[in-house]
């Protein structure tokens, strides 16, 4: 069987990308497929057509490579693919509205809403602290945290262009960061991520030494209970397939709160989860007795035409 494996491609998660379809790659050769690596241009169609894969395994990361873009060109070609598909791609990826789905399936999410970038950088639009934040990326980049009044940012998000025109502004959650991995509908353990920067940010999740993963977390039963709960019936309300990856705050200092699910909140859903031995899903995966080259190996297994 031979499979293309898709990487790197045009966001700026390019390098990201480019680690994990490389580690892929690498697992899917050892388990005897004929492997093609693609990295992604907007010419994917002839890509793919000169490739001819029998499976095509999506190692993207970012906008374009996991917003649903990618995922209607492999619509189109026909052809089994791993993780989500065009819907649940999309919606995963736009905070705003799969915050109203989650919302509405009982899962506690950041209050907040969508503003204009620019009208955002000239007065708070919700009370301090908050965080404002582009609506359709990932990997903690363009995340502009405000901390109190005094805190001056205004020219950094009026300037980053990057962040698009429109931007999340959600409150601030402080407490713990805990994240969970679902394989299809089986979610696999609770990583607490002790960022070693001021908070988990691109470089806490991409640099050497940038974080510490504990896995299992020591969290209560309870808790650990609620996050796996909620991470599946993310994924399902949002329509994921295969892997997926849901990140929580749990603010365990709120004596305030009693009831222990207004307590966690979960920040978003990960469609295309690192893929690389030492990523986060991955890491969870080995946990549970699955390494990465039999988890790639799954991948591929449960790839499907559509998504």
């Amino acid at each position: 069987m031979r499979v293309a494996v898709l990487k790197g491609g045009i966001s700026s998660e390019r390098e990201v990308s480019l680690v994990s379809g490389a580690a892929c790659a690498k697992a899917l050769r050892a388990s005897g497929y004929d492997v093609v690596e693609i990295d992604v241009t907007r010419d994917l169609w002839n890509q793919l057509v000169q490739a001819s894969p029998d499976v095509i395994f999506n190692a993207l990361h970012g906008d374009w490579g996991e917003d649903g873009r990618v995922q209607g060109v492999l619509d189109m070609y026909g052809k089994p693919y791993t993780h989500s598909g065009v819907m649940a791609s999309a919606l995963a990826m736009d905070k705003h509205r799969a915050k109203h789905v989650l919302r509405a399936v009982g899962i506690t999410v950041a209050d907040g809403g969508l503003f204009d970038r620019v009208e955002t950088a000239k007065s708070h639009p919700i009370p301090v602290p908050y965080v404002v934040k582009p609506n359709g990326q990932g990997s903690s980049k363009s995340v502009y945290i405000i901390h109190d009044e005094k805190t001056n940012l205004s020219s950094a998000i009026a300037e980053d262009k990057e962040m698009g025109e429109s931007v999340i502004v959600e409150a601030y959650i402080p407490g713990r960061e805990l994240t969970v991995a679902v394989m299809d509908d089986r979610a696999l353990a609770v990583t607490e991520i002790i960022p070693q920067t001021d908070w988990y940010d691109y470089e806490a999740k991409y640099s050497d030494g940038g974080s510490v993963h504990v896995v299992p977390a020591d969290i209560p039963a309870e808790v650990e209970a609620l996050c796996k709960k909620w991470a599946v019936e993310a994924h399902k309300a949002l329509g994921c397939r295969g892997l997926s990856r849901a990140d929580f705050r749990f603010n365990e200092k709120n004596t305030d709160l009693t009831d222990i699910a207004n307590k966690i909140v979960m920040l978003e859903v990960n469609t295309q989860p690192g893929m690389t031995p030492m990523s986060l899903a991955p890491e969870q995966a080995a946990y549970v007795g699955i390494d990465f080259e039999q988890l790639c190996r799954w991948l591929v297994e449960d790839a499907t035409w559509p998504r």
